[in-house]
């Protein structure tokens, strides 16, 4: 199976000067945990990830300003891909490694073209592969990376 059938195709994104409140907004609108920031939404070019514990932890705590925080600053920048046309197998792999629940899938130039959540591998892999990729993922030995 490849990525291209798991995949939620064209998700949405957000770029580095919007707010806290405005990413947050998107979240719960579309119920979703992470989004994809790209340089702009014409070119849709990946520059990092945001999620909602990056808000939580890094804005919300901290007694920032939602309304008028950007989250550029917030940004997880230290990404972990995949291309639509790799096996499923190998952006399992990525996820168990990385320790990642979402991996962005990014055309030949480095544009947003879908995303891979965990969920997206529970509804449509094996029962016991996804199990194997929840243990690895929630390992808390191994240091990960945001997504």
């Amino acid at each position: 199976m490849k990525v291209r059938d798991v995949m939620s195709s064209n998700p949405v994104c957000c770029v580095p000067e919007d707010t806290a409140q405005k990413v947050a907004q998107i979240m719960c609108d579309h119920n979703i945990g992470s989004v994809p920031v790209v340089v702009d939404q014409h070119s849709r070019e990946l520059l990092g990830m945001i999620t909602d514990r990056d808000l939580c932890c890094s804005v919300i705590a901290a007694g920032l300003d939602s309304r008028t925080t950007q989250i550029k600053e917030f940004v997880s920048v230290h990404l972990v891909t995949c291309r639509d046309g790799e096996n499923v197998d190998k952006c399992e792999k990525a996820m168990q490694e990385h320790q990642v629940r979402r991996i962005p899938v990014v055309d030949g130039e480095n544009r947003v073209i879908g995303i891979v959540a965990q969920a997206d591998l529970a509804l449509n892999d094996k029962p016991e592969k996804v199990s194997q990729t929840v243990k690895a993922i929630s390992d808390n030995k191994r240091p990960s990376v945001a997504a």
